[in-house]
């Protein structure tokens, strides 16, 4: 991968990008208790518990897999997975993973699972919407548009796993698992960059 796959932006460094993940999880945590306070919206249901944890785990495990075989198949989508992955993951340490994987897992999911499905019905039609608009969350520029179509696929299983089982535990720990395995993954698999 060379630097002019995402010359649009300049390296970021492991602080700049620690600094960014942290402050779009506040924003988001913010939008979400606005969002509920000022629109009287009932959090989902919140309840870990060992069959929502196996639940999470195995659609996490789903997750990974389904994205190796996007990953090798959807050569658009590897250009542009690798494009992203590289500017987010390459200036970060082992240890940072973690929080790549609690931030926007615990943050997204209270707002695009946790208060927006609620919101806007807690049915199908919500689980497409609040995908969608988590899917181009994720564009960060108009070369990145298969990321965001695999984002709004993710989306869509969270989603439908949040109506399903009406737990937000189980989307929340599987975006937790997906993001921190599917980035130590590419981390050990790029290892020169």
């Amino acid at each position: 991968m060379t630097p002019s796959n995402h010359s649009n932006f300049d390296p970021l460094t492991r602080t700049q990008i620690l600094g960014v993940m942290a402050i779009t999880a506040v924003v988001l945590l913010g939008v979400a208790k606005l969002w509920q306070h000022f629109g009287d919206i009932p959090l989902l249901s919140w309840q870990f518990t060992v069959p929502a944890a196996l639940q999470g785990l195995a659609l996490a495990l789903g997750i990974v897999l389904a994205s190796g075989v996007v990953y090798r198949c959807w050569p658009a989508y590897r250009q542009s997975a690798d494009s992203y992955l590289e500017l987010v993951i390459k200036p970060l340490a082992w240890p940072d993973l973690l929080w790549l994987g609690l931030l926007p897992g615990l943050s997204e999911e209270l707002l695009f699972r946790g208060i927006m499905l609620p919101a806007l019905g807690l049915n199908l039609g919500a689980v497409l919407l609040s995908s969608l608009v988590f899917g181009v969350l994720h564009l960060s520029s108009l070369q990145q548009w298969p990321y965001v179509v695999w984002a709004t696929i993710v989306g869509l299983a969270l989603g439908y796993a949040a109506l399903v089982t009406g737990n937000l535990a189980v989307p929340v720990l599987a975006h937790i698992v997906t993001n921190w395995v599917s980035s130590s993954l590419w981390k050990w698999n790029h290892p020169a960059l």
